[in-house]
């Protein structure tokens, strides 16, 4: 640490003290807050099947910037490079179209072994895992339905695929000794008018049911459904709406993941956070930045990113809240991206546990909102710049963007040959 880096150290954690924030106690909890970053960013969501299929359930990866990962020794090879510049606890996300094997598998056939790799990979490198089944880019979700299918023996496939996904999903859990989050998102929908969505969403419910039949021990697996306002494709009605996940959430007792980009432009899932934490024990989210809805662009420190995690942080949700990220932009250097997000959410979450929350929340009861405005203001510009750096730099990673240099170096020797 430089002198003027201990000297800004010091001025702020005095400057802190002054609120009553102990900042040595704010970084410690900083390190139990693992952002779970997304594997699909380095490889625009095409995974390791080798089908050659198109990507479709209303997924698009638009750019075409050089250097893409080919397989998964590529991928993880990237990620470890994006890993090293990012201070503090992380975990991986994965979706089940990143397996590994020498033969082609179906998707209702993937078996523990075929992430092995992943998972050996992830041991050495202290993460924990989550899981996704991947419904979507396949031929049997081709017509855009899948666990809602009126074809009874298309459902059964995807039941059986969800079903699959879960038991990788445990075997994560079990062998990383933390708790696998697997989301469950289906494309299912329609782009016009449609005459029956009650029998859509009977069936979707009625599959679900079947998928989570087998109880797992939430010591290493929990469940998630994720909800979606409307896709390309599936403008008109989408099955899996907020309303229905929410509503199968707190009957099921499953967690509901909240996706920023999944809503209407004029609607932030910071606000619904407390509203959902009354009515079910685990929310997982989806940080992304919807420029124009569901456009997952590279999360910025932003107004909605810090109003999520100032929800986390002032109501003590640490272990019933799951952070994940999706965001996929192919037009940047993708390990940039994966480092530019997942630095930008951390730096949310310390601007979070920086602010004096029990200050201010007394001055709500007192009813002293001037106060409470001022101080909201105020706070915003306090020296939360020198205790990231002092963070990043007793993690051994950049302070600042000189991380970049790194990726450009990466760029040169790794990705251009590709």
């Amino acid at each position: 640490m430089t002198t003027s880096t201990e000297q800004a150290w010091n001025l702020a954690k005095a400057r802190y003290a002054e609120l009553n924030v102990d900042v040595e106690s704010v970084l410690k909890l900083l390190d139990t807050l693992p952002v779970s970053m997304h594997c699909w960013q380095g490889d625009d969501v095409a995974g390791f099947e080798n089908t050659g299929g198109a990507l479709t359930g209303g997924i698009q990866a638009t750019g075409n910037y050089p250097g893409k990962a080919r397989s998964a020794v590529e991928l993880r090879a990237d990620l470890e490079q994006a890993l090293a510049l990012i201070p503090g606890p992380k975990r991986l996300n994965l979706h089940a179209i990143y397996l590994e094997s020498d033969e082609p598998v179906a998707r209702n056939e993937i078996e523990p072994k075929h992430f092995s790799n992943w998972v050996d990979w992830a041991r050495k490198q202290g993460l924990g895992l989550d899981f996704n089944p991947s419904c979507f880019s396949h031929p049997l979700s081709a017509d855009g339905f899948t666990l809602s299918h009126a074809n009874p023996e298309i459902r059964q496939f995807w039941i059986e695929h969800c079903q699959a996904s879960r038991r990788v999903s445990a075997y994560f859990g079990r062998e990383l000794g933390t708790a696998s989050v697997m989301n469950i998102w289906v494309p299912d929908g329609m782009k016009d008018l449609t005459v029956d969505r009650f029998a859509f969403r009977e069936r979707l419910m009625t599959a679900l049911d079947e998928v989570i039949s087998e109880k797992i021990d939430q010591k290493y697996h929990i469940d998630a459904v994720e909800s979606k306002l409307f896709g390309i494709g599936a403008e008109s009605f989408t099955v899996g709406s907020n309303e229905f996940c929410l509503g199968y959430a707190a009957s099921r007792e499953t967690a509901l993941c909240l996706d920023a980009g999944h809503f209407h432009p004029t609607e932030v899932i910071s606000d619904k956070i407390s509203t959902v934490m009354l009515f079910v024990k685990h929310l997982l989210l989806h940080v992304s930045r919807p420029v124009r809805w569901d456009s997952d662009h590279v999360i910025l420190l932003d107004d909605e990113t810090q109003a999520i995690a100032h929800e986390i942080i002032r109501n003590k949700l640490f272990d019933r809240v799951h952070i994940g990220l999706d965001f996929f932009d192919a037009s940047i250097n993708r390990i940039a991206a994966w480092v530019i997000g997942t630095r930008n959410m951390k730096k949310a979450l310390l601007r979070a546990l920086l602010e004096p929350t029990e200050m201010l929340r007394q001055l709500e009861v007192d009813g002293d909102y001037t106060a409470r405005l001022a101080l909201l203001e105020e706070q915003k510009c306090l020296p939360w710049q020198a205790v990231w750096e002092t963070y990043c730099l007793r993690h051994n990673t950049p302070a600042g963007s000189e991380w970049l240099q790194t990726v450009r170096q990466y760029e040169q020797s790794v990705l251009s040959k590709r």
